[in-house]
């Protein structure tokens, strides 16, 4: 390795130390992305996703097809037991095909099954078993160790990937959050009070940083990225710049 920097040499090492202990070694490029509710991720995660030509990891839509499992094994959402011994058996992927999305289920497309009401109540009732959420984060970083990736959620930078190389930490206030909120809904023709929707969002921000299993913070190597006063594509902007 001689001429080479020592920044470089250092990386090798590490990954030949990793290798020795038989860890999965991530060569790929990810960007995580974290945030309280209403601060946008999705939208800016998608964008900075298709600008980059990386994989979206819809993390949602990885615990639909989980439950999509659980349905068609005729397991029912109070039998934990049940649920918590067959997610060893689940294997749940995400690709990109003419720019669609395709989530597989143990090998199978399963976009046309997983967005049922159905599916959405099992996704709701089985996403806070511990067990799926332990499984739903090791292929989540199985996917991430071999794919460029963009993911955004609660708690991505810090315990999902704490290794990833962006970390952001995008918020705007909660005023701004919320009339953001207001506004997507009555476009939708959805009837809705502002104040509620603050109100609501305050308290998701409570429960969010104070749950006992990862909560939300900001990870010690996170960028923080306030959007209150930026339009979506400064956001885009000033995150795609941090990227190599």
């Amino acid at each position: 390795m001689h001429g080479q920097p020592v920044i470089w040499q250092e990386k090798v090492q590490q990954r030949n130390n990793g290798y020795q202990k038989g860890m999965v070694i991530n060569m790929s490029y990810n960007i995580a992305i974290d945030g309280p509710a209403g601060a946008g991720k999705s939208t800016i995660a998608k964008l900075i996703a298709k600008k980059k030509n990386y994989i979206y990891v819809d993390t949602g839509a990885m615990y639909r097809a989980m439950a999509l499992y659980f349905l068609e094994a005729g397991i029912s959402a109070d039998n934990q037991e049940k649920i918590e011994s067959s997610v060893d058996q689940i294997d749940v992927t995400i690709t990109y095909e003419n720019g669609e999305q395709v989530v597989w289920l143990n090998g199978r497309n399963v976009n046309g099954l997983i967005r049922t009401e159905e599916v959405s109540r099992m996704a709701s009732a089985t996403s806070v078993n511990p067990k799926v959420r332990t499984k739903l984060v090791e292929l989540q970083r199985k996917l991430a160790a071999k794919e460029n990736v963009v993911m955004d959620g609660r708690d991505i930078g810090t315990v999902v990937l704490p290794d990833a190389n962006v970390k952001i930490y995008l918020t705007a206030s909660s005023a701004v959050r919320a009339k953001r909120r207001y506004e997507e809904q009555k476009a939708k023709g959805i009837d809705c009070n502002l104040e509620e929707i603050a109100h609501d969002i305050e308290e998701r921000d409570r429960r969010d940083m104070t749950r006992e299993i990862a909560p939300l913070k900001q990870a010690e190597d996170a960028v923080l990225v306030d959007s209150s006063d930026m339009t979506i594509a400064e956001v885009v902007k000033t995150i795609v710049d941090l990227c190599r």
